[in-house]
C-alpha cells in the first residue's frame, strides 16, 4: 500500500510529536472493535460516553503543572544533547548517529514525560517517565549513520544505547 507515496522529509517528520508502534489488537479487543462497528451501524446500544472539552482542558492544566526537578530536567536535556554530540557520550553512539534530535524533540520529551507521570498518578516527573516515552519521541527524529544502517542497526537499538550512555538523575 505504499505505491504512489513518498517518505516524508526529516523536517516534516520532526513535526510529529511521537512515532508510536502499535501491534494488532488481541482477540478480545478485536471482538470489542467488531461490536462497536456493528453498533455504529445498527444503533442498538448507546455509544460510549464522550469526554467533555472541560475535562480535557482540566487534564491539560494538571499535566502542565506536573513538577520536574532541575536534575530530572538536566537528564532530559542531556539525552537530547547526546543525540547531537554522540561521540562525547559513547564511541558506539557516535558511530551510529549521523544527525541528532532537534529542539522540538526536547519539547516533545518534556510534554510526554509529564503526561506519563500524570497517567501514573503522580504530580512529578521521574527519569523513568522520560525513559518510558523516549523511544516514541526519538525514533523518527534520529538520522542514523550509513554504517549503522548497513549493519542493520535500528533506531530503537540506538535509543537503547543512548539511554544506557546518559546517566540519570
Amino acid at each position: 500500500e505504499q505505491e504512489g507515496t513518498y517518505p516524508l522529509p526529516e523536517a516534516q517528520l520532526d513535526r510529529f510529536l511521537m512515532h508510536v508502534r502499535v501491534d494488532f489488537p488481541a482477540a478480545t479487543a478485536e471482538r470489542e472493535i467488531l461490536r462497536l462497528a456493528r453498533n455504529e451501524i445498527t444503533g442498538e446500544q448507546p455509544l460510549p460516553p464522550h469526554v467533555s472539552e472541560l475535562t480535557i482542558m482540566k487534564a491539560r492544566t494538571c499535566i502542565a503543572q506536573t513538577y520536574m526537578a532541575d536534575d530530572v530536567e538536566t537528564y532530559l536535556v542531556q539525552l537530547i544533547q547526546a543525540t547531537r554530540q554522540p561521540a562525547s557520550f559513547s564511541g558506539e553512539l557516535g558511530e551510529a548517529i549521523e544527525h541528532g534530535a532537534s529542539p522540538r524533540a526536547t519539547i516533545a520529551l518534556d510534554r510526554c514525560s509529564r503526561v506519563q507521570a500524570w497517567l501514573d498518578g503522580r504530580d512529578f516527573v521521574t527519569p523513568d517517565d522520560i525513559r518510558a516515552v523516549a523511544p516514541d519521541i526519538l525514533r523518527h527524529r534520529l538520522i542514523l549513520s550509513y554504517e549503522a544502517e548497513a549493519n542493520g542497526v535500528s533506531p530503537n537499538q540506538v535509543i537503547d544505547m543512548l539511554l544506557a550512555s546518559v546517566a540519570s538523575a
